[in-house]
C-alpha cells in the first residue's frame, strides 16, 4: 500500500505544474489548449455545466474518496508544498507535528450552507471568494506571476548589457490594490493553516472540500484501521495532515480524509490500510449501507446540478449595485452581465493570458458581488486588440463563451461616447484625429468642423467598444472619447469594404 503515496505525488505534480506554469507564462508560448486542465476543476465544471466532468469527479469521489482534494485541486497541492517547506523554517523541527483534532462541523457546514444559500439567491460573491481553484489563480496571478516577471526583467537588464538578447523585459501588469489585498489575505490564511494545521483550510473553510467530505463518508474505498495488527503507536496519526486519525479510538474521520496516503507509508505493521468499505458483513447490514450510500450519492449529485441550474435566476446582489457611474466593460464572450456574474469565479486566468494587459481585476465596477472579476481597463496605448480572442478561448467556466475570430470582431463590448467640449479640436481649435485613425471599424470618423478643421463623430452600430480611440486620445486626465460598457454584448454592423480603385493609370505621372 505504500506505493499509493508515490502515485499520488506523481499525479499531483502532473496536474499542478502545468497549471501553475500556464498561469505564470508571460511569453504566450505555451499552447492555449492547456486550459482544458482547468476545466476539470469542480467549480468551473459546475458553472459550465460540463456533465461529463461532473460525472467523472463524482464517480472518483464515490469510489476513492477525496482524491480530487489531494491530487487534482491546485490549491490543495499548494498547501502540501507549503506544509512540506515549513519544516525548513521552523526553529524546532518536529518530525511528527500533527495530532488528531475534533472536526469543526458547525463552522464548516455553516460556511457550506451560507455559500449555497447566497449562490441560489443569485450572488456569486462567496463562490468567487472561496472557490479553491479561483483562490489559487488569484494568488498566482497577483503575487507569483509579477515576481517572475520582475526577476525576468532584472536578468534581461543584466544580460542585455552584456550583449545577450535572449531575454527581454516585459511590462508589468498594473497594480490593483483590492485584488492584491484579497490574494495576500488568502495566501496568508492558507500558509498559516498549512504550516500549523495541515489541511485545516480544506476541511473547515473550503466549501468544495466540505461537500466532497459528505460523499467520502460512503466511498467504496477508504482508509481503515486493523485492530488486530495496530499497536496504537500513533505513527499514522502524527503523519495525518488532515488530523482525522484518532489512533486511540482506532477511528478515521472519512469526511476529512483527503487520501494523501501518508499514513500508509508510516505504518510498519500493516495496522492501517486503504481497502474496500463494504466487506463481508451481515447481508442486511450491507444492503442497508449500500442503500444509504446510493441515496447520499443521488442527493449529492442532484444538489450539485440543481445548484447550477437554479443559479441562473436573477441576482439579488450584484445586478444593479454597480457603484460607479461608468458601466464596466466585460471581456469578449461574456454575452450579458447576468450570465457573466453567474459563471465567472474571478480565477483571473484571462487576466494573465491577455497579451495587451487590458484585462484587469475589478474593484467595485461590478458591485460588491463582482470583486476581482475581469473587466477592460484602457490606458495609454492599451486596448482590446481587434484580432485577438485569447480570453474567450481559455475561460474554464463558460463565463466567456469561445468566439471565432470573425464573430469576435463584430462583438460590441460597449459603445464609444464623444465629449465635444473636451476635444482639442473644439477646446483649442487644433488639428487632431488620433481616435479616428486608430478605430479598426470606422465607427469613429472625422466630419467637417470649421476653419478647415475636422472633428470626431461616432457611428454607434459600427462601434465594438475595443477602446482603441480612448487609449490614444491625448486629452488627460479625462479623455474626450471614452467607452461605456454594454450590459448585453450585441453584434455590431460589419464595416463597409473600401471601394475598389478602378482608375487606369497610363504612365507614372512624372
Amino acid at each position: 500500500m505504500k506505493f499509493l503515496k508515490n502515485i499520488r505525488v506523481i499525479l499531483s505534480l502532473l496536474f499542478f505544474l502545468p497549471i501553475i506554469i500556464f498561469f505564470i507564462d508571460f511569453t504566450g508560448k505555451l499552447p492555449l489548449h492547456l486550459h482544458k486542465l482547468l476545466s476539470i476543476q469542480w467549480i468551473p465544471a459546475l458553472l459550465s455545466m460540463n456533465l461529463v466532468v461532473i460525472g467523472i469527479l463524482l464517480l472518483l469521489s464515490l469510489f476513492f474518496g477525496r482524491i480530487y482534494c489531494s491530487t487534482i485541486c491546485p490549491l490543495g497541492v499548494l498547501q502540501d508544498v507549503l506544509s512540506w517547506k515549513s519544516r525548513f523554517f521552523r526553529k524546532k523541527k518536529k518530525k511528527n507535528r500533527y495530532s488528531y483534532s475534533s472536526p469543526q462541523n458547525i463552522l464548516r457546514y455553516s460556511i457550506l450552507s451560507i455559500t449555497l444559500i447566497v449562490f441560489l439567491c443569485g450572488s456569486s460573491f462567496l463562490v468567487i471568494l472561496l472557490d479553491p481553484y479561483s483562490t489559487f489563480g488569484r494568488i498566482v496571478s497577483q503575487l507569483l506571476r509579477p515576481l517572475v516577471i520582475w526577476a525576468n526583467n532584472g536578468l534581461a537588464h543584466i544580460t542585455n548589457g552584456m550583449g545577450n538578447y535572449t531575454l527581454y523585459e516585459v511590462e508589468q501588469v498594473s497594480f490593483v490594490p483590492l485584488a492584491f489585498g484579497v490574494a495576500i489575505l488568502f495566501l496568508y490564511l492558507v500558509t498559516q493553516l498549512s504550516w500549523s494545521k495541515g489541511r485545516t483550510y480544506c476541511n473547515t473553510i473550503c466549501p468544495v472540500g466540505t461537500s466532497l467530505g459528505l460523499l467520502s463518508k460512503i466511498s467504496i474505498f477508504h482508509i481503515s484501521m486493523d485492530e488486530s495488527a495496530c499497536s496504537r503507536c500513533g505513527a499514522c496519526e502524527k503523519q495525518c495532515k488532515s488530523q482525522c486519525i484518532d489512533s486511540k479510538a482506532m477511528k478515521v474521520d472519512d469526511s476529512r480524509c483527503v487520501n494523501c496516503f501518508n499514513c500508509l507509508s508510516s505504518c510498519k505493521k500493516g495496522g492501517i490500510n486503504y481497502e474496500l468499505r463494504y466487506k463481508k458483513k451481515q447481508e442486511v447490514s450491507v444492503q442497508e449501507t449500500v442503500n444509504t450510500g446510493r441515496r447520499t450519492f443521488l442527493l449529492t449529485s442532484g444538489a450539485a446540478i440543481a445548484t447550477v441550474a437554479l443559479a441562473n435566476t436573477n441576482k439579488i446582489i450584484g445586478k444593479n449595485d454597480t457603484i460607479l457611474s461608468r458601466k464596466p466593460i466585460m471581456p469578449p464572450g461574456a454575452m450579458n452581465l447576468e450570465h457573466f456574474n453567474d459563471h465567472c469565479t474571478a480565477c483571473q486566468l484571462c487576466v494573465s493570458k491577455c497579451p495587451m494587459q487590458v484585462l484587469k481585476p475589478a474593484a467595485l465596477q461590478y458591485g460588491i458581488s463582482g470583486i476581482t472579476q475581469p473587466h477592460l481597463s484602457f490606458s495609454t496605448h492599451v486596448f482590446c486588440t481587434y484580432d485577438c480572442n485569447i480570453c474567450s478561448s481559455v475561460c474554464p467556466t463558460g463565463a466567456l463563451q469561445p468566439l471565432p475570430m470573425e464573430e469576435k470582431k463584430l462583438t460590441q463590448l460597449g459603445i464609444a461616447h464623444f465629449r465635444k467640449n473636451k476635444c482639442v479640436v473644439f477646446a483649442h481649435e487644433e488639428d487632431c484625429g488620433a481616435c479616428s485613425e486608430h478605430c479598426p471599424t470606422q465607427a469613429v470618423h472625422m466630419i467637417p468642423y470649421k476653419n478647415g478643421l475636422t472633428i470626431p463623430e461616432v457611428t454607434e452600430d459600427l462601434c465594438i467598444g475595443c477602446g482603441a480611440c480612448e487609449s490614444i486620445c491625448p486629452v488627460r486626465p479625462y479623455q474626450a472619447i471614452y467607452v461605456e460598457g454594454n450590459a448585453t454584448q450585441h453584434k455590431a454592423r460589419k464595416p463597409a469594404e473600401a471601394k475598389k480603385f478602378n482608375k487606369k493609370i497610363d504612365d507614372f505621372g512624372f
